[in-house]
């Protein structure tokens, strides 16, 4: 019988999505977000516990009085990894980067339920 020490990893099931909506001021190029959604994808490579990441554009209607333009989705193996990310210095330059073409934020954390 053959075994490798630490080789297996048992699975262990993602915990935590962070919902990122954003509103971007009026008169910001298309251009300028298309920048944003580029470089937010890049975020994932940088940071640990990512599993997975998706974004759209949000759909217009009367109904919700256009309050967001863009959601990022990024899935968490851990808690931690989700807290990891919000002091990430990528994150934060990514933010200072773009901030000033932002006119609100919302971020919100939930748990995977099981």
């Amino acid at each position: 019988m053959l075994v490798i020490y630490g080789a297996y990893v048992p699975h262990k099931p993602a915990e935590i999505q962070r919902v990122v909506c954003i509103k971007f001021k009026p008169g910001t190029s298309g251009e300028t977000i298309e920048k944003h959604m580029r470089d937010f994808a890049t975020l994932k490579n940088n940071v640990k516990d990512v599993v997975a990441y998706s974004a759209g554009k949000v759909e217009k209607s009367k109904a919700d009085g256009e309050q967001f333009d863009v959601v990022h989705y990024l899935t968490f193996r851990t808690k931690e990894g989700a807290d990891e990310y919000v002091a990430d210095s990528d994150r934060l330059d990514f933010v200072k980067a773009n901030e000033a073409n932002w006119d609100k934020v919302l971020e919100l954390n939930s748990n995977i339920q099981k």
